[in-house]
């Protein structure tokens, strides 16, 4: 008896094994589709891209890339040799996207920011108002830009016919999208376009400070900005840590609203380093350099992205102790 009864025991467990490793292995074959769709999209291009960087891929050899010529690091030496045309205009690009990709990030946050911790006080029409702040987060990007386009012509513009014809603040009809004048113009679309991300993020993470904390801190004295400082910001931490490392990445990388705002050449004092390497591919039809130039943005974005991330998870330990 006991040792049937024991044999049925045993054999229980190994007719559950099989039904066992099929719930577990169940996650994973659902995942398989999503991943290799992310193989071919994603890591499959990458990977051809990479191999183009290595080869003197001209229009010559358009039709059939792989019998274009081995050059190794050639194309790397000739984007970076900055004493040479190719290598300091890169160079000019990259800084002009250093530059763009601050102001907008900062500006981004700063009006989200602001804008959420404003929408934290019950008002009439406070849904309206959320509702228009996501506005242009929720256009298409070139039915946007192409707006601003026209907002942002030379003769019939709406941004000349306010700032010249209206209020009087410049002396003459400025010229937007060439010149010195485009950064602006672009950051002005980038900022109007990026914004309301920033906004919704932030009062989502404001939904999960306890309302306590600011009635005890009313009833100890503690002002607006004090709450701000002391509660809001810092409860916010996490959160902005994750938004800003998106928003960096997005705007460092952002392609269609130059693009759109410019076309296929962007004027010097905006010439961000996504167009750039577009003219160096598709315009001059010198891929291994335009490839060559990609890789090397990828490589200076994973290490931001890294320092970053090591930086704020410091930080993180170190509020935590």
């Amino acid at each position: 008896m006991q040792g049937s009864s024991g044999g049925a025991v045993s054999a229980e467990p190994r007719r559950r094994r099989p039904g066992r490793i099929r719930r577990i292995g169940l996650p994973y074959l659902l995942l398989l589709p999503a991943l290799l769709l992310e193989l071919l999209v994603h890591l499959v291009p990458m990977v051809i891209g990479i191999v183009m960087s290595f080869k003197e891929l001209t229009q010559f050899y358009i039709r059939d890339w792989g019998t274009a010529p081995w050059t190794g690091l050639g194309n790397y030496k000739v984007s970076v040799d900055f004493d040479a045309p190719v290598g300091e205009a890169l160079l000019h690009s990259f800084f002009v996207t250093v530059a763009f990709t601050l102001l907008s990030v900062g500006l981004c946050w700063l009006i989200g920011t602001a804008a959420a911790v404003y929408m934290q006080d019950t008002f009439t029409g406070r849904g309206l108002l959320r509702a228009l702040f996501l506005v242009p987060y929720a256009l298409p990007v070139y039915a946007a830009v192409i707006t601003w386009v026209f907002m942002f012509q030379h003769d019939n513009g709406l941004v000349n016919h306010v700032l010249h014809d209206q209020l009087h603040l410049t002396d003459k009809p400025s010229f937007w999208l060439i010149g010195d004048n485009s950064f602006y113009a672009l950051l002005t679309v980038s900022v109007w376009k990026g914004w309301p991300f920033a906004f919704l993020i932030v009062m989502a993470g404001l939904q999960n400070i306890p309302r306590e904390l600011y009635e005890a801190a009313a009833l100890d004295g503690a002002g607006m900005w004090q709450q701000l400082r002391r509660i809001t910001l810092p409860s916010l931490r996490p959160v902005n840590q994750v938004l800003i490392l998106v928003l960096f990445l997005w705007t460092f990388n952002d392609f269609n609203t130059p693009y759109v705002l410019f076309g296929k050449a962007a004027p010097e004092a905006a010439d961000l380093i996504s167009v750039h390497i577009y003219q160096a591919s598709f315009v001059t039809w010198n891929f291994g350099t335009g490839s060559a130039m990609s890789v090397l943005l990828l490589l200076f974005l994973l290490l931001v992205t890294g320092g970053y991330l090591a930086l704020t998870s410091r930080g993180r330990r170190t509020a935590d102790v």
